[in-house]
């Protein structure tokens, strides 16, 4: 990214671009090194909040430091939203029950039903998983404190 435009600053392995998104919102990137291999992340910070980018670093560190890689539900129905094609999700519209109106929904291919609409809230353990990639199926969930 650094071959695009200079960056707004650069603080250690860290930088932000100078294009904003929106108001104060940019792309900031990291390089931070985590099990002796070198990673790097992109996310976008608020500039106005001074914390906001040692706030994500340690997110970051946080997330990605698990002593096992674990998915929390939350993020399972997260990550099917964000990979499921356009013409396969939407939002639970007229024919829904008022409580549901507006609320995310995915197509799945159930055996002897076919393809069904369904809240993604809704999803049970067994649907989630087939709607996730195999190497993301089995991680284990995170357990609540």
């Amino acid at each position: 990214m650094l071959d695009v435009l200079p960056p707004l600053w650069m603080r250690g392995l860290t930088f932000a671009m100078r294009e904003f998104m929106t108001g104060s919102v940019t792309s900031v990137f990291y390089t931070i090194r985590i099990d002796d291999a070198v990673r790097f992340f992109h996310t976008y910070c608020n500039l106005s909040d001074a914390n906001s980018v040692e706030a994500m670093r340690s997110v970051i560190l946080d997330r990605e430091t698990r002593p096992v890689r674990v998915m929390s539900r939350e993020e399972r129905l997260e990550h099917i939203w964000s990979t499921t094609a356009d013409d396969y999700r939407g939002y639970a519209g007229e024919r829904w029950p008022a409580a549901d109106r507006g609320k995310r929904t995915v197509i799945l291919y159930r055996q002897g039903d076919g393809t069904i609409l369904k809240l993604l809230d809704d999803l049970s353990d067994a649907e989630i998983s087939a709607k996730l990639p195999v190497h993301l199926r089995h991680l284990p969930e995170t357990v609540a404190v």
